[in-house]
C-alpha cells in the first residue's frame, strides 16, 4: 500500500538522519501538523521558560463570546487574536447552528493555547460569566451603544461578538451590562467579525498595559501550576 505524501516525506527525513538524537522532535512536529497525532512533548528548559513567560501574561478576566459566528475561518482568526493579546479562554455560544469544527490542535494553531467553553442557551452562558465576575458587553449598532473607549476594559470583561450577518442576538443584548461599538469614519460602517474582535482586544490590551494588568498575575499560584502542567503536556 502506498504511503500518503506527508508520511513519505517524514520517512525520507528519518532515513536521512545519521543520529536518533533529534528523532522525536522531527516526528512529533511532522505528525502533529499532518495527522493531528499528539506525541509526548519534550520538557526542555527553553520550552518551559517560554510557556511560563506567556502564561504569566494571560488575562484570565478578559474573554470573548462568539455568538453564532458561523464561518470557521473567522472563528480561527479570532482565536489567533485571543492568543496574541493574552486571552486564555473564549466562550462558544451556538443556538441555531452546530458548533464550529475547529480542527486539530497542531503546534502552529492558536486553538492549542486558547481554551473553549461551549453553551447552547443564554442562561448557561450568563451563569458562567457571572460566576467569574465578568462585566458583559454586547457589540451593537443600536442608539444605546457606547464607543469602545468609553468602557474600562481593564476590569473583568466579556465581549460578545455577534453573527456575521445579523449581529448580536437580541436575547444577549438584553442581558448584557452594556452595548459597545467601534467608531468608524469611512463609507462602510462595519468590520468583519474577526477584525472587530482584534480591534476590541487591541484596545483592551492598551488599557490593561497602561493600568499594569499584564504585570499582575491573574491566576492563583495553584491555578498557575495546574495550567502550566497542562500546557507542558500539549
Amino acid at each position: 500500500m502506498a504511503c500518503p505524501d506527508g508520511l513519505n516525506s517524514v520517512l525520507h527525513q528519518v532515513m536521512a538522519l545519521n543520529t536518533t538524537t533529534n528523532l522525536l522532535p522531527v516526528l512529533s512536529g511532522k505528525f502533529d501538523r499532518i495527522y493531528g497525532v499528539q506525541m509526548t512533548k519534550e520538557r526542555t528548559p527553553e520550552r518551559t521558560a517560554k510557556l511560563e513567560r506567556v502564561l504569566k501574561l494571560r488575562q484570565k478576566d478578559l474573554t470573548l463570546v462568539m455568538a453564532n459566528v458561523h464561518d470557521p475561518h473567522n472563528v480561527s482568526a479570532i482565536l489567533r487574536s485571543c492568543d496574541a493579546f493574552g486571552v486564555p479562554k473564549v466562550h462558544l455560544y451556538y443556538t441555531d447552528t452546530p458548533f464550529p469544527k475547529l480542527g486539530n490542535k497542531s503546534s502552529a494553531s492558536a486553538r492549542k493555547w486558547v481554551d473553549t467553553e461551549r453553551h447552547d442557551n443564554t442562561d448557561d452562558l450568563m451563569k458562567s460569566l457571572r460566576a467569574q465576575g465578568m462585566k458583559v458587553l454586547a457589540t451593537s449598532c443600536s442608539p444605546n451603544a457606547k464607543p469602545l473607549r468609553d468602557y474600562d476594559l481593564s476590569e473583568p470583561t466579556a465581549i460578545i461578538m455577534g453573527n456575521e450577518h445579523r449581529g448580536t442576538d437580541p436575547e444577549l443584548v438584553e442581558v448584557a451590562d452594556g452595548e459597545v461599538y467601534i467608531p468608524m469614519f469611512g463609507m462602510i460602517q462595519s468590520f468583519n467579525v474577526s477584525v472587530a474582535a482584534a480591534v476590541i482586544l487591541s484596545e483592551a490590551s492598551r488599557q490593561r498595559q497602561l493600568s499594569g494588568k499584564y504585570d499582575q498575575p491573574t491566576y492563583t499560584e495553584e491555578e498557575y501550576k495546574a495550567v502550566l502542567e497542562d500546557w507542558l503536556e500539549r
